[in-house]
């Protein structure tokens, strides 16, 4: 998606609709700083804002998707083909995005629970300043570990290994489950057998 090109676009059918930045705002519950993030180019709606946005300005989410109003009924289907590869794209470079952030929580939280554990267990501190190490080292190892689980329930799907099937676990299955680097020994919810099931990013 180009943003500039989509950011004009909107600023081009407020103004046919004699809207000012303020007005639009008013009218799909955003700020004005918002409305001017978008026409720059710097920011999107999300998928809260979008009909809302096509809505007042009269326009499809495959014309805003696109920058432009399409005209004709092939140029539209055309389009809105494009349109759906490219956001299917940027989902997919930000599940990556999330898969890494979840690797570098985990350890990060795993680190600092390690390293407290040592001061606390090594150094010559007051017992309550000892205590209260272990305490917020236990609480910074949940957090993380309970954000990293949150992304796995989310983010991408598991492979069954032996019908192929593609799921999301719930939190559950994830909290219980064995599990070495993104493969975990769970049940498939289709063929119902236990095996090594794979993180993938597509459903396809």
């Amino acid at each position: 998606m180009d943003l500039v090109q989509i950011g004009k676009f909107i600023q081009e059918c407020r103004k046919s609709k004699n809207l000012t930045q303020v007005q639009l705002a008013q009218k799909i519950g955003v700020s004005e700083k918002t409305i001017s993030k978008w026409e720059c180019g710097n920011g999107f709606p999300d998928t809260t804002l979008m009909l809302p946005l096509c809505k007042v300005l009269d326009i499809t989410a495959n014309e805003l998707l696109s920058g432009k109003l399409l005209l004709s009924e092939n140029e539209y289907k055309k389009i809105a083909e494009q349109n759906i590869i490219a956001l299917k794209s940027q989902q997919e470079k930000s599940n990556k995005h999330l898969l890494t952030l979840e690797f570098v929580v985990g350890y990060m939280s795993s680190i600092t629970f390690i390293i407290m554990i040592f001061i606390a267990s090594f150094c010559n501190i007051a017992t309550g300043l000892r205590i209260g190490l272990i305490l917020l080292g236990f609480i910074d190892f949940i957090i993380g570990v309970h954000f990293c689980l949150k992304i796995e329930t989310e983010v991408g799907f598991y492979q069954c290994k032996n019908c192929k099937y593609k799921y999301i676990p719930t939190y559950k299955q994830v909290v219980w489950s064995m599990h070495y680097g993104r493969t975990r020994y769970m049940k498939c919810p289709k063929c119902n057998k236990r095996s090594w099931n794979k993180k993938v990013i597509n459903e396809d």
